[in-house]
């Protein structure tokens, strides 16, 4: 198990200035990591009504269930237990919650266990690369027919991180488009498309 804060700012782009970041920035092929996003939620969204988000992610042959809890803006508490391959699919087929950690703090929420269930699935192929002090992400995520692109900037302070970002985006002359967290991107298209 392990439990983090997590302080990061957003700002949604267009194909080609996602293009030209990996351009300016040199991002390799090798470089874009692929990961898998399974996220699970109950029948009556106790989980969005707490600002939090559950989702078990595939990366490189491995399996994380993490939890995010929304504790003030831009940051958010991370609770992550590793899950073995059956573990995931135990999960996703409704056999069992194998994330111990994950599951105390949902009880502490008032989440029932027994009522999650899988949504859908988001694909994200990213690169990370330092800068600043911090990590700058370039995503692109599909999913549900949807293709979009995101810049991220994760930090360990909120004022500082705020302010290197914006900067880094004026630099550029990418105009702000605030992003919303993907789940919350992924459940627009849900209701969009009338998917259950």
């Amino acid at each position: 198990m392990s439990q983090q804060y997590e302080i990061e700012f957003k700002n949604m782009l267009t194909k080609e200035q996602y293009e030209q970041l990996l351009t300016e920035f040199n991002i390799q092929k090798h470089q874009i990591v692929r990961q898998v996003n399974h996220y699970f939620d109950t029948e009556n969204w106790h989980l969005r009504k707490f600002s939090s988000a559950l989702r078990i992610r595939e990366q490189k042959r491995k399996y994380f269930c993490t939890l995010k809890e929304k504790t003030a803006k831009h940051i958010h508490l991370e609770t992550t237990d590793i899950l073995t391959q059956q573990q995931r699919d135990d999960m996703l087929s409704g056999k069992g919650f194998w994330a111990p950690s994950v599951k105390e703090r949902l009880l502490r929420l008032q989440v029932p266990i027994e009522d999650l269930r899988p949504f859908g699935t988001l694909t994200t192929d990213r690169a990370e690369v330092p800068y600043e002090g911090g990590i700058l992400v370039f995503d692109h995520s599909f999913y549900l027919h949807c293709d979009d692109y995101e810049v991220e900037y994760e930090t360990n302070n909120p004022t500082v991180g705020e302010k290197r970002f914006l900067s880094f985006l004026q630099e550029r002359n990418i105009d702000i488009q605030i992003a919303d967290k993907k789940i919350a991107r992924f459940m627009k298209a849900v209701q969009e498309k009338g998917v259950q």
